[in-house]
């Protein structure tokens, strides 16, 4: 059955990740300073989620240590946005990552 087949009914619908039940998120990268010791690390991502993440009811999976990736997407199902994005790229610059790289909003079970 293709992604874009018409006439579902909700729990197909709801199966397949499609229409009202598609989610966006988005991927993202930073890197700290070389010489950040652990505890500073640590307070880093510590602030990351208290200040930009959970506020937002984002959910992030990624890992690190001073170069960091990971995806982005809702708490619930839901779709992120181009706000989301946006406060999570400042926030990271605003507060002494570089190397910032936010890719574009994308289906998280359908990507291509």
């Amino acid at each position: 059955m293709k992604k874009d087949a018409k006439n579902r009914n909700r729990r197909l619908r709801k199966k397949l990740r499609v229409d009202e039940f598609q989610e966006l998120g988005f991927d993202v990268a930073w890197k700290l300073a070389d010489d950040a010791t652990n505890e500073s690390v640590d307070a880093f991502i510590d602030n990351f989620f208290a200040q930009v993440i959970e506020p937002n009811e984002l959910g992030f999976g990624g890992e690190g240590d001073t170069l960091w990736h990971g995806l982005i997407c809702t708490q619930k199902m839901g779709k992120c946005t181009e706000e989301h994005r946006a406060k999570v790229e400042a926030w990271l610059k605003d507060n002494g990552a570089t190397a910032v790289s936010v890719s574009a909003l994308y289906d998280l079970w359908w990507a291509e």
